[in-house]
């Protein structure tokens, strides 16, 4: 059965798919989505840590050519992927939604942990308006205008966060146990250098 393109937002599946047949280097992911803590681990990191960690991340992505890099927690407070809770900071608080631009790579702060209530809102957020494959995507990752090529999970490979559902159907997924407080620049270096070593199939399977 030949590959299944994914042909929503805009995906690179077929420039991809080209640069692996001609032996060319593949082109990075356009966007990288970084799934990892529990919603208590997020809101304990504290304001300058968060700020420090936006900016190193959203560097090493523009080094990489990742265009959009969106992180999101693994599930809520409680529900982690690894075992491990942030010690709250004094300056402490819940995370709000944040987008940032380093060089070329914006990076966005999602902390929705529920991945069916977040394809229930993009549903209520589409109204009367066309209801496909490039609608509901444009809503799940606005500002973002392509889809996830990768997933990072931080977290056993035998178990998928509750806060993915939509990105399960095309992107890539490398996991890495490591625990959000231990997450670095170099994980999404790495994970990168993965994805470039895998022939995508966006959904298809091999014959």
């Amino acid at each position: 059965m030949p590959p299944c393109e994914n042909a929503v937002m805009g995906t690179r599946a077929s420039a991809t798919t080209s640069a692996a047949g001609q032996g060319a280097d593949p082109a990075p992911p356009a966007h990288v989505l970084i799934v990892g803590g529990s919603t208590a681990d997020w809101d304990g990191l504290g304001r300058s840590a968060w700020i420090e960690r936006r900016r190193s991340f959203a560097e090493r992505g523009s080094q990489l050519g990742v265009e959009w890099l969106t992180l999101r927690p693994y599930a809520a407070d409680g529900s982690p992927g690894l075992a491990g809770r942030v010690p709250p900071e004094a300056d402490a608080g819940p995370v709000r939604f944040v987008t940032e631009s380093v060089g070329r790579c914006t990076l966005i702060v999602d902390p929705a942990a529920d991945g069916r209530e977040r394809f229930a809102g993009a549903m209520r957020a589409l109204g009367d308006g066309p209801v496909n494959e490039a609608s509901v995507a444009g809503v799940l990752y606005e500002p973002a205008d392509v889809e996830p090529d990768l997933v990072l999970i931080l977290g056993p490979a035998d178990r998928l966060p509750p806060s993915l559902v939509w990105e399960l159907a095309y992107a890539e997924l490398v996991f890495a146990e490591v625990v959000w407080a231990d997450l670095r620049p170099e994980h999404l270096k790495d994970a990168v250098a993965e994805y470039a070593g895998r022939r995508r199939r966006f959904g298809g399977l091999d014959a």
